[in-house]
């Protein structure tokens, strides 16, 4: 999905919003000019199949009518004139197919993690999942189950909530299993339709800026205890840091017509705290080499650029440029949530990172919660 074709679909739609002067600019400024999403534009601004009347029924608008005087031929043509207005999707005709597409694309990625691996689906002992954006019950992880197939003895362990930190909180979480049983096998898959927040009739500065910000994004990959040829990361140790008092910055809000992401501009500074509090885990951690320790990449997701900014300039003094590169790489691709770490462990993976490289993984997550994993490449 290209930028330019939403700039154009919302100039069209909200020609004197306040911010309609700016929007090429503010556009620019999110330095993404295409995205991948899992449904056209199309489907996110096609109008719902009822008509205006949908929420009043006809019924009660014809009495009404006859009430206030109008004849049944005027009734008629206002009843058949409110019939035509468009009206919004509902939550169901929103977030249907975009659930299937997460099903669809899930599976695709599940495959392609297990053939990588050298494994079949019957070798996994547990799947982790999310898909914050796409609420179901059952959710993805019984929709694998069946569609890989998998055992029937899988340990299933939806978390569907994790959103931003589905990425870092899934592999430490896996690393926990697979340390108490080294021969265990953790499948994680995160399928989020971040395209479903795109809501047409919003026409503040924070929807348009969610509409510029987000992907979607399938990942999947497979943990194990025990070194295996194809392996690309030793996880070591894990972080996680909750922010009380922060759950209303950013959030999901199902309304009539879908998913709203709703952003408060205080965000950003709630998750510098986080960043901060990440620093000293990583001081505390490696307090007996202060000095000459640092990472050599640093797969970091905290939600927007801005963020990325002050990491670079809060980062403890000694240590090198561009180890965020990876990260600001994949934003020019759009925020993919959950998914995000992934999609930058990939880009360094490509690039040929050493091995025996320090790599540290961070993300943060409306809540505001975050998780950060200290590991090394292989």
């Amino acid at each position: 999905m290209k930028t330019s074709q939403i700039v154009t679909e919302v100039r069209e739609r909200h020609p004197h919003a306040a911010w309609a002067p700016r929007i090429d600019a503010i556009a620019a400024s999110t330095g993404i000019e295409t995205r991948g999403w899992m449904l056209p534009l199309e489907a996110a601004v096609a109008p719902g199949d009822g008509g205006g009347l949908l929420a009043a029924g006809v019924g009660p608008a014809r009495e009404a009518l006859a009430r206030d005087g109008f004849t049944e031929p005027d009734v008629d043509r206002v009843i058949g004139a409110l019939e035509a207005i468009p009206a919004p999707q509902t939550v169901q005709e929103r977030t249907a197919p975009a659930w299937a597409a997460v099903q669809s694309y899930g599976e695709q990625a599940a495959r392609g993690a297990l053939q990588i691996a050298g494994l079949d689906a019957e070798d996994v002992d547990c799947l982790i999942t999310s898909h914050s954006t796409t609420p179901a019950l059952p959710g993805l992880d019984v929709s694998l189950a069946n569609k890989l197939p998998l055992r029937d003895d899988v340990v299933l362990l939806p978390a569907t909530q994790w959103a931003c930190i589905a990425g870092t909180r899934s592999l430490a979480l896996a690393a926990d299993l697979v340390a108490a049983d080294p021969d265990r096998v953790v499948l994680v898959v995160i399928a989020e339709a971040l395209s479903t927040t795109y809501q047409p009739a919003d026409d503040t500065l924070e929807s348009l800026i969610v509409r510029l910000l987000f992907a979607d994004t399938a990942v999947a990959t497979v943990v194990t205890g025990r070194p295996r040829r194809e392996s690309a990361l030793r996880l070591d140790a894990a972080w996680h840091h909750t922010l009380h008092g922060t759950q209303d910055l950013h959030r999901l809000e199902t309304r009539a017509d879908g998913t709203h992401f709703v952003m408060d501009r205080r965000g950003p500074r709630a998750v510098q705290r986080t960043v901060t509090a990440m620093w000293g885990w990583l001081r505390a951690r490696y307090q007996d080499d202060p000095d000459s320790w640092h990472p050599d990449v640093l797969l970091a997701h905290p939600g927007g650029t801005r963020v990325l900014e002050y990491m670079e300039q809060t980062m403890p003094d000694g240590w090198p440029p561009g180890l965020l590169e990876y990260s600001r790489d994949s934003y020019t691709t759009g925020n993919r949530g959950g998914a995000a770490v992934f999609d930058i462990m990939r880009r360094a993976h490509d690039a040929g990172q050493e091995p025996g490289s320090r790599a540290v993984l961070y993300a943060a997550a409306p809540g505001l919660t975050a998780t950060a994993l200290a590991g090394q490449w292989l």
